[in-house]
C-alpha cells in the first residue's frame, strides 16, 4: 500500500501480476467474451488499461477450454499482454433461474445458447480458470438475490465458504501458483452474516477478497453499510474488490470506504445505447437536444472521440445506425472511467482525497453532492 487517507480510509497501492503492475484503485473494463465490446485491445492499451475482466461461464461455452489450451491461454488468444481477471461464472449461472440447480456438489445448468447440460463444481471451475489462464481468478460462490430471507442467506454463505475451501484445495493441486485466487464474501444485507463469513474467509488466508452480492437491488445506503462493515474486517494489506458496482459516484463512495478494485458493464453497455458519463454527470448523446451542439461530449476530455468529433455528429451516427456511433461513445466512456480512477489515486497520494471526492460528487450529481458519506 502506497498511501491511505486518514480521514476516509481510501487507499492507493500497487497490485503485481505476471502481466502488469496495476495501480489501485482500479476500474476493470469488462471483456465478457474475450473482448471489451466496441474497443480493440490496442485502444485499451492506449488508455493505459492495466487489467480487464473476462467471464468464465461465457468463455467456457464459447470458444471452450480446449481451444484455450491449444492457443496458450486467453492472453495469447485475444492478443492482450496485460492482466486479466476472470470471475467464476457463478453470477451468470445463478441468473439462469429455471435453467440451473444448486447442490452441495456445485451447480448444474443448461446453456442459454443451446440447452446443453453442464456442471460447475468448485473443482471444475478451477480447472476452467486455469485453462483460460487469467492472472486473478475467483472462487465459485452463490450470489443470492435481493431480497433473501435470513435462513437461506445463512445456508448459502456456509455453502459458499465450503466451496471456497474446495476451490483453494484444487487450485493448490493443479496450478503453479502464478494465478491469484480471490475469495468472495457474501451475506446479503445482513450485518451479522457479512461479519461472520468475512472473518471466516479471512482466516483461510486468500491472496485477495471480493465483496459479492451487492448492487443487486438493495437500497444504496444498505450497500454502502455492508461495504464499510466488510472493509473493516478484510486484511489491510490485501486487495479488496467490490464486484459489479459501476456508477461513477458509487465507485467514488466505495473507494472512500476502502475498496481497491471495480468492474461493471455499465460504461460500455450504456455507451452502446447512446448514454455516456462525464464529470458533469450523464449525457444522453442520442437526444434531440444535442442535434446542433458542435462541442465535444465533454469539454477538456482528451479521448480520441472528444478531440475529433462533436455531440451533433455522434448523435447523427446513432440516428443513422452507423457502427461508429457506439465505438466513439465507448471510447469516451472507458477513457472517462480510467481518468477518474487516476484522478482519485493521485488525490489519495497527495493527501487531498476528501476535497477531491466532495468536489467530484458535487459536480457529478449537481446540487445533490455527496449524500452517502
Amino acid at each position: 500500500m502506497v498511501k491511505t487517507c486518514p480521514v476516509t480510509g481510501a487507499r492507493a497501492g500497487f497490485l503485481h501480476t505476471p502481466h502488469s503492475i496495476i495501480e489501485t484503485p482500479v476500474f476493470m473494463p469488462v471483456g465478457t467474451q474475450g473482448t471489451v465490446k466496441a474497443l480493440s485491445q490496442q485502444e485499451l492499451q492506449d488508455f493505459d488499461a492495466r487489467i480487464i475482466l473476462g467471464n468464465t461461464y461465457h468463455l467456457y461455452l464459447r470458444p471452450g477450454t480446449d481451444l484455450f489450451r491449444e492457443a496458450g491461454g486467453l492472453h495469447r488468444f485475444m492478443g492482450w499482454d496485460r492482466s486479466i481477471l476472470t470471475d467464476s461464472g457463478g453470477f451468470q449461472v445463478f441468473s439462469l433461474n429455471d435453467l440451473r440447480k444448486i447442490t452441495e456438489e456445485g451447480v448444474s445448468f443448461r446453456s442459454h445458447i443451446d440447452g446443453s447440460k453442464h456442471m460447475f463444481s468448485p473443482e471444475r471451475v478451477m480447472q476452467i480458470e486455469r485453462d483460460i489462464g487469467a492472472d486473478i481468478i475467483m472462487v465459485l460462490d452463490e450470489c443470492i438475490p435481493y431480497p433473501t430471507d435470513y435462513d437461506y442467506a445463512d445456508k448459502s454463505c456456509l455453502r459458499t465458504e465450503r466451496w471456497a475451501i474446495r476451490c483453494r484445495d484444487e487450485h493448490d493441486r493443479i496450478t503453479d501458483g502464478s494465478q491469484m485466487l480471490f475469495a468472495i464474501t457474501q451475506g446479503g444485507i445482513y450485518p451479522e452474516l457479512r461479519e461472520r463469513y468475512a472473518r471466516r474467509l479471512v482466516e483461510l488466508d486468500f491472496p485477495g477478497y471480493a465483496i459479492g452480492g451487492l448492487a443487486v437491488g438493495e437500497p444504496k445506503r444498505d450497500m454502502f453499510d455492508m461495504v464499510k462493515l466488510s472493509t473493516d474486517i478484510l486484511p489491510e494489506k490485501k486487495p479488496r474488490y467490490l464486484m459489479g458496482v459501476g456508477f461513477p459516484d458509487d465507485i467514488v463512495e466505495a473507494v472512500s470506504r476502502g475498496i481497491d478494485m471495480f468492474d461493471c458493464v455499465m460504461p460500455t453497455r450504456n455507451a452502446r445505447n447512446g448514454t455516456v458519463f462525464t464529470h458533469d454527470g450523464k449525457l444522453v448523446v442520442k437526444n434531440a437536444g444535442v442535434s446542433r451542439d458542435f462541442g465535444p461530449m465533454e469539454d477538456g476530455c482528451e479521448c480520441a472521440a472528444c478531440r475529433n468529433y462533436s455531440r451533433a455528429y455522434i448523435r447523427h451516427l446513432f440516428q443513422t445506425g452507423e457502427i461508429l456511433a457506439p465505438r466513439l461513445a465507448t471510447v469516451h466512456s472507458i477513457y472517462f472511467y480510467l481518468t477518474v480512477m487516476r484522478e482519485m489515486r493521485q488525490s489519495i497520494i497527495e493527501d487531498r482525497f476528501p476535497q477531491w471526492r466532495d468536489g467530484f460528487l458535487t459536480r457529478f450529481r449537481g446540487k445533490e453532492g455527496s449524500n452517502e458519506s
